[in-house]
């Protein structure tokens, strides 16, 4: 069994001091008067970012404040896996792995790890090809490979029931946790279920008022904010030329989808983690593989809960029981957004506590 080492974040200061220079040297571009967001992430918009990181983000009190938080590595089908493990002072918790996405990091967790872990043993994993897991180093890194590689850490750390929590690309890895370890994952959480219309008009007859206006505000996210997949699902590397040599561009490129309401230390945090772990062309990668991955012929049986938040993806059940037979929670928020877990994290952990509570007391 490969072995687990203890880990603590120390970016070197070359490093640091390197970022600082280029984002000095940036080269912003020209837009059109008046253009706003329409075109994309906007100039002023960049700057800011490029400001905040070069003159107010500290990484070194990021780095203090994570290392306060047990964190090791391991090797996972030959790739090096970076992951918190905080332990309940509840040794009868349940353990769960919770799961993020794209841009997002590890750190989309960090603010629910106090109220979890009262009741829950924690592990968050980076993903490989994300932050501090470092760049993956072959073909393959899918969603399901990754499901698998979370079975095995679990299993590596001795859990032997444990739940899956997902975001994002997380709640594309949830399931196929369910999936592939059936005996050990005992129930599912996500805060998005993507499930989509087949194509067949059949499945729109009767859909509530309010499922299609679900079906739109998607149709309207894909026409206007769609180019992030399309790019990285076809030619991630194409792109990554760029970003891997501009923190500016990888700014501007990661911002589009951790709008200012985040507060833009979060947002920055984020984005300096790809850049001093380099995995701009890695985490794209992440669509490529997904994009290639067959997709599973029967629905998933485990339990399934879903918390869907204000500004986010917006689920559709009757799509969700097409693919997922054993949905056990379908909850629906007014507040938050697509980054839950650190918008509201009261919110959050209490749908998973509130989730989790049925395994969590056998």
């Amino acid at each position: 069994m490969a072995e687990i080492r203890p880990y603590r974040i120390d970016v070197s200061q070359a490093d640091l001091d390197d970022l600082k220079a280029r984002l000095a040297r940036t080269r912003y571009t020209d837009e059109l008067p008046d253009a706003g967001e329409d075109y994309g992430v906007s100039a002023g918009r960049v700057r800011r970012m490029v400001e905040h990181l070069r003159d107010v983000f500290d990484w070194r009190a990021l780095e203090a404040r994570l290392n306060a938080f047990p964190q090791f590595t391991t090797e996972i089908d030959g790739q090096n896996v970076h992951f918190f493990h905080i332990r309940s002072a509840n040794e009868d918790a349940l353990p769960l792995v919770l799961t993020h996405g794209w841009p997002g990091t590890a750190l989309e967790y960090v603010e629910v790890i106090e109220p979890l872990s009262r009741d829950f043993h924690l592990v968050i994993p980076s993903v490989p090809g994300f932050g501090f897991s470092g760049p993956t180093t072959e073909r393959g890194w899918n969603a399901a490979r990754v499901a698998g590689a979370w079975a095995e850490l679990m299993k590596r750390l001795g859990y032997d029931r444990y739940g899956a929590v997902g975001n994002d690309g997380g709640s594309i890895v949830t399931p196929y946790i369910g999936r592939l370890d059936p005996e050990h994952a005992v129930a599912l959480h996500v805060t998005q279920i993507f499930s989509f219309p087949s194509g067949d008009p059949a499945e729109f007859e009767g859909l509530s008022e309010e499922d299609m206006g679900r079906v739109q505000f998607l149709q309207t996210f894909w026409e206007t904010m769609g180019a992030f997949n399309t790019m990285q699902s076809q030619a991630p590397q194409t792109l990554a030329h760029a970003l891997a040599d501009s923190p500016a561009g990888l700014l501007g490129w990661m911002g589009q989808l951790m709008g200012e309401e985040l507060g833009i230390d979060w947002a920055v945090s984020n984005i300096a983690v790809h850049w001093l772990y380099g995995t701009a062309a890695s985490s794209a990668r992440f669509y490529y593989e997904n994009a290639k991955l067959e997709q599973p012929a029967e629905p998933t049986t485990a339990p399934i809960g879903l918390a869907n938040f204000a500004n986010d993806f917006q689920s559709i059940r009757r799509f969700a029981e097409r693919d997922h037979k054993n949905i056990a929670q379908w909850n629906f928020y007014d507040v938050g957004g697509h980054y839950a877990a650190h918008e509201v994290p009261e919110v959050f952990a209490q749908d998973v506590r509130d989730f989790f509570a049925r395994w969590n007391a056998e």
